[in-house]
Parts: C-alpha cells; structure tokens; sequence
C-alpha cells in the first residue's frame, strides 16, 4: 500500500508543478510568434495533452479492444466540456473570442457529425479512418494560416526567450504525462485495496486520468488568469480526440462500434459541444455556466456508474 499511497502524492505534486511549467511555455510562445492564447491552446495545448488519449488508443486497436479506443475519445470529450471548463469557469470567468463562436465551435459541431455519419454503419473503416485525418490535416492548416494571417508582432518582443518557452512547454507536457500516469496507478491500487471494483475505477479513476493533463493545465492558466487558453486547450483537444483518437486506430484495424455509444455517450457529447453556444454568443463562461456544466458532468457519471451497478 505503501508504493501506490508514494504514487499518489508525488503524482500530484509533479502533476501540479508540470502544469505552471507548461501553462508558463505555452503563454510564452504565444506572446513570442505574436498570436493568441486561445490559438496556441488549440494548436499546442490541446493537441499536446491528448498524448494520453493517443496512446491508449493506438494499444486499444493494436489489442483489438475497438470500444476501450472509442469510449476513451468520446468520453475525453464529455470531461474535457463538462468537468475541466466547468472546474475552470469556477475559478476564472472565460472569455469566448468571436472566432471560437463564428468558426472553431461550428467546426467542431461539424466534424462530431460527420463522425457520426461514418459510424452509421456501425464499423469505422480504414478509408472512414483516413477522412477523419484528412479533416483533421485541413483544419489544422486553416487554423495555423488563420492564425499568421492575424499574428500581431509588436507582442512578441515581450514573450521572453523562444527557447525557453519552448524547453517549458515540452519539459511540463511530458512531466503532466508521467504524473498523470502515476495518479492514476497509484488511485486504481488504492481502490482495489480498498475492495472498489475493476469497473467503477475503470468509470472514475482511469477515465478522469486521461484528462488530468487537460484538466491541470487549464486550472493552471485559469490561475494565471490566462483563461483563453483552457478553451483552447478544450476546444483543440475535442478535435483532435474525435478525428486523431479515433481516427489513426481506424486506420491501423477497422473498429466497430457499440450501439449503447450511439445512443447514449454520443448524444451526450453532441449536447454539451451545442451547450458552448450560448456561452459563446454571450461572450463568457461565469459562474453559474461552470456550475451549469459540472452538474451535467455529474448527472453523467452518475448514471453511468448506476447503470453499470445494476447491470453488474
């Protein structure tokens, strides 16, 4: 008990520690290349703290455990709305920028149906794979030439060492990775000592665990009042879950899905993407909207673990 009660504790000190580091690289880079926060949480933040969910992903479809890659995408997506902008609009009001509302949130609402449509069928096929990653290429590029076109240099002479940021950036995003990983082993120990089931860690610990990256860095910069970032960080992370995460397994063995995910987690993930609307067309995320959101996060879980007791 003693290794996995070491794992935790140090897991979150690290946890803790990589995430200024990596909040303070990426704010960093953006102040030097003279673009937004918001961007550079897309872009760098969002995609950079998916490490986790690519990983078990790519395993997933190597294993042939096709549902563990797609509820790992999908429900990523669910936590990093529900739960991290919910914790994070607690802490700091979230400002929406009028491209997130005018662009990136149609985008993304787009790119969740057209996933959608590919797994009518059922099956996820390499060339339905391929789609996805060329959707996800094309966006990508879009937001990259969007984000030069509008660079604004008078700011970079402020953002410090290019260099620096970069080691920080780097440096935190693989320190948030291991500490995340021994969060999560060393809860799942705990739980199991505890006689918790296999599943309802499975549910809690380890679903939550491939978020911690997400969920550290943007409590992190909402504590630096850098707010814009963790809805980049949401927004670029949902992306590339639903085109990447799923779609790189696709590609590597054709994956079926569970028609419960249909009908139940996808609807759910539709919803909370839709729910972002009125915030953003309101310009912010206070308060109330992150209460808002925890409590649809809550009524999610709850349910799942309920259904999975008595289906058990």
């Amino acid at each position: 008990m003693l290794v996995p009660v070491l794992a935790l504790v140090l897991g979150l000190v690290v946890l803790v520690f990589s995430a200024d580091r990596f909040v303070d690289g990426a704010s960093g880079l953006a102040r030097y290349c003279g673009v937004s926060s918001f961007l550079v949480g897309m872009l760098v933040v969002g995609f950079g703290t998916s490490a986790p969910e690519i990983a078990v992903s790519i395993f997933s479809a190597l294993g042939g455990v096709s549902d563990l890659a797609i509820g790992n995408a999908y429900g990523s997506n669910i936590m990093n709305i529900a739960l991290i902008l919910g914790l994070t609009a607690l802490l700091a009001v979230i400002p929406f920028p009028r491209s997130a509302v005018r662009r990136d949130l149609p985008a993304l609402v787009a790119v969740t149906l057209v996933s959608l449509a590919l797994f009518l069928d059922g099956t996820l096929s390499r060339l339905d794979g391929a789609v996805l990653l060329l959707l996800f290429a094309a966006i990508t590029g879009f937001q990259v030439w969007e984000g030069l076109r509008h660079k604004e240099p008078e700011e970079r002479a402020e953002g410090g060492s290019l260099g620096r940021s970069v080691f920080w950036l780097l440096f935190g995003l693989v320190l948030l990775v291991v500490s995340s990983r021994m969060l999560v082993y060393g809860a799942s120990a705990i739980a199991r000592a505890l006689g918790v089931s296999d599943l309802l860690i499975g549910l809690t610990v380890v679903a939550i665990g491939t978020s911690l990256p997400e969920l550290a860095s943007s409590v992190a910069a909402a504590r630096k009042h850098d707010t814009a970032l963790a809805l980049g960080n949401v927004i670029g992370s949902n992306f590339f879950n639903t085109l990447v995460v799923v779609g790189i397994p696709s590609v590597i063995t054709p994956m079926q899905m569970d028609p419960l995910v249909k009908v139940r987690d996808f609807p759910v993930m539709l919803f909370l993407t839709l729910l972002l609307f009125p915030f953003g067309l309101r310009g912010r995320l206070g308060r109330a909207g992150g209460a808002c959101l925890l409590l649809c996060f809550a009524a999610y879980l709850s349910y799942l673990i309920f259904t999975a007791v008595r289906g058990g």
